[in-house]
C-alpha cells in the first residue's frame, strides 16, 4: 500500500473500495426499520462510523469481515439512539453513589413524578380559591410538620439552600463560622466560596480542631448577622477536638440578638425506632437531626433531599417563620426554585415519613435491612446465574454521598469468575450491558455487592452478567 493509503502496492484499487457505500446500506431492507424508528440522519451517521473503522482496519492491513458490518451498524445505531442519562444497576455497595444519582426514589415518589409530568398540575394554583398559589406550599407544610418547625421551603439543592439562606439573612454583613468547618462539599465547591457568592463576609474563629462558644461570642460585632454551623458530613475529625453544642451557640446568638444558622447537610430524619441497631454504629449516633437541632435553639437549618432523607435532589430550609419569609422574598428564591417534578417526588417522600412508611424508601430500607436479607438476595442471584465459578463473599458496604463516612454496613457480594485484567475487561463489559451494571473490583475480582441492588433488579442483573461473561469468553 502506498504512503497515502489510496492504492495497493501493485497499483490496483484501494482495498476499501470493496466496502458498500453509505447510500446502499441506508437503502437496504435490513436497516429500513431502524430508519423508521430513529430517522435517516442517525442511521446514516452510524453507518459512516462503522465504515470509517473498516477503512482504517483495511488501511492498516487488517481483515474486515463484511458479514459483520450489519451487526456492527445495528450496535452503533443502538448506542447512538440510547439516552445519555440512563438507568443503571448499582452493584457497588455504595447506597448514595453521587456518580449514579444518589438516592433511588420510592415507588410512590416515582408515581407522583409520572402523574405531575403527564399533564398539567397545581404547581402554582390554589384549587380552593381558584387564584394563584405558591409552589412552596406543596412541600413546605410537610417540612414544617416533620421537623417541628414554624415554616419550611424546598429549593433545587442543599448548596443552593445555604446560598439563599446566607444571601437573604446576611448579605453585606458578617457571618461567624468555625475554621474547622470551612469544608469542601464535593465537586470542588467550598463553604467559603458559597459564603462569598452570597454576599456575606466570612469571619473565622477557633482552630482547625478546637473551637469554643466563647470564640464565637468574642467575634460578634455590630455588623454580625449570624453564627453558622456546618456539619462535617463527608469526613470525621477525631482525637484532640472540641466543638460547642448547638444549645451553647443558641445562647450566644440569643444574647447577641443574631441568628444561628445550621447546615446539617445529610438530612437524616428516619425515626430512631426504625434505625434500631444502626444507631450503635460509628457515625449514626452522632449524625445531627434537623428536628433536634431546631429544638436546641437553631433558627434555621438546611438539609439535602437526596441523601439520607432518600428523596430527589433538593435543598430544604426549615425554622423560624420570619426567616423563611425573608428567604421566600429574596430574588435568588426564584433562581433556585425546585421544578414540579422534584417537588412532586419530595412531597411524596415526605408523606411516607409522615405516614410512618419510611421503610418503603429504598435508601432507608437498604440501611436498615438485616444482613441476612442481603445474603438472601445474593443467594437468589447466585441461583439465577447457575454454574460458572461464582462465589459468595461477606463484604462491607458504605452509605456514600458525603454521608456517614465512618459507618460500614454488613453486606454480601457475588464474586464473578474473572481475575486481573480479565476483571477489568469484565467490569467494562458490564457497563456496556443493557441495563448497564456498575460493579467494583476488589482483590482483582469483580464483585456484585447486593446491598445497593433491589430485589426487582435481580433478573436483569443476572442477564447482564451472563451476557458480559459470554462476550469476554469469545
Amino acid at each position: 500500500m502506498g504512503a497515502s493509503g489510496d492504492t495497493r502496492a501493485d497499483g490496483g484499487p484501494p482495498p476499501y473500495q470493496s466496502l458498500p457505500s453509505v447510500n446502499r446500506l441506508l437503502a437496504s431492507a435490513g436497516l429500513a426499520s431502524f430508519v423508521a424508528t430513529h430517522g435517516r440522519t442517525l442511521v446514516r451517521d452510524a453507518i459512516r462510523l462503522v465504515l470509517d473503522d473498516a477503512r482504517i482496519a483495511l488501511a492498516e492491513g487488517r481483515p474486515v469481515d463484511h458479514a459483520l458490518l450489519g451487526p456492527s451498524i445495528e450496535r452503533a445505531i443502538s448506542a447512538r439512539a440510547a439516552p445519555h442519562l440512563r438507568r443503571v444497576i448499582n452493584a457497588t455497595g455504595v447506597l448514595l453513589h453521587t456518580n449514579l444519582g444518589r438516592a433511588p426514589l420510592a415507588p410512590s415518589a416515582v408515581a407522583a413524578v409520572v402523574d405531575a409530568a403527564r399533564g398539567y398540575s397545581t404547581l402554582e394554583l390554589d384549587l380552593h380559591s381558584g387564584e394563584r398559589g405558591s409552589r412552596h406550599d406543596h412541600a413546605g407544610v410537610l417540612i414544617a410538620e416533620l421537623l417541628s418547625a414554624e415554616a419550611g421551603i424546598a429549593v433545587n439543592n442543599c448548596a443552593g439552600a445555604v446560598l439563599l439562606m446566607l444571601a437573604a439573612i446576611a448579605r453585606g454583613r458578617e457571618v461567624i463560622v468555625s475554621r474547622g468547618e470551612l469544608v469542601e462539599i464535593g465537586g470542588g465547591f467550598r463553604v467559603p466560596d458559597i459564603m462569598r457568592e452570597s454576599g456575606a463576609e466570612l469571619v473565622e474563629v477557633g482552630t482547625t480542631n478546637k473551637v469554643y462558644a466563647d470564640d464565637y461570642a468574642k467575634a460578634v460585632r455590630p455588623n454580625t448577622a449570624a453564627l453558622l454551623v456546618v456539619h462535617r458530613s463527608n469526613f470525621a475529625m477525631v482525637g484532640f477536638t472540641h466543638s460547642p453544642t448547638i444549645a451553647e451557640l443558641a445562647r450566644v446568638a440569643k444574647d447577641k440578638g443574631i441568628s444561628l444558622l445550621v447546615d446539617v447537610g445529610s438530612g437524616l430524619i428516619a425515626p430512631p425506632a426504625l434505625l434500631g441497631t444502626l444507631l450503635e454504629k460509628p457515625g449514626f449516633a452522632d449524625e445531627p437531626r434537623a428536628e433536634r437541632v431546631l429544638s436546641e435553639g437553631a433558627d434555621l437549618v438546611a438539609i439535602s433531599g437526596d441523601k439520607l432523607l432518600g428523596g430527589p435532589q433538593a435543598g430544604i430550609l426549615a425554622g423560624k417563620r420570619a426567616l423563611i419569609d425573608l428567604v421566600k422574598k429574596h430574588p435568588l428564591a426564584r433562581a433556585l426554585r425546585a421544578d414540579k417534578l422534584s417537588l412532586a417526588a419530595l412531597e411524596a417522600t415526605l408523606r411516607l415519613y409522615r405516614d410512618e412508611r419510611a421503610s418503603e424508601i429504598p435508601v432507608v430500607r437498604a440501611m436498615t435491612e438485616a444482613p441476612g436479607q442481603t445474603k438472601l438476595r445474593a443467594e437468589a442471584l447466585l441461583m439465577k446465574l447457575g454454574e460458572g465459578g461464582f462465589a459468595l463473599r461477606e463484604v462491607s458496604a458504605t452509605v456514600g454521598g458525603g454521608s456517614l463516612p465512618l459507618a460500614a454496613l454488613a453486606s454480601t457480594a457475588v464474586v464473578l469468575p474473572a481475575k486481573g485484567q480479565g476483571a477489568v475487561r469484565l467490569a467494562a463489559e458490564l457497563r456496556a450491558s443493557e441495563p448497564p451494571v456498575i460493579a467494583r473490583i476488589e482483590d482483582d475480582r469483580v464483585i456484585i455487592d447486593l446491598k445497593s441492588v433491589q430485589d426487582s433488579e435481580l433478573d436483569e442483573l443476572s442477564t447482564s452478567i451472563r451476557s458480559a461473561l459470554d462476550r469476554i469468553a469469545n
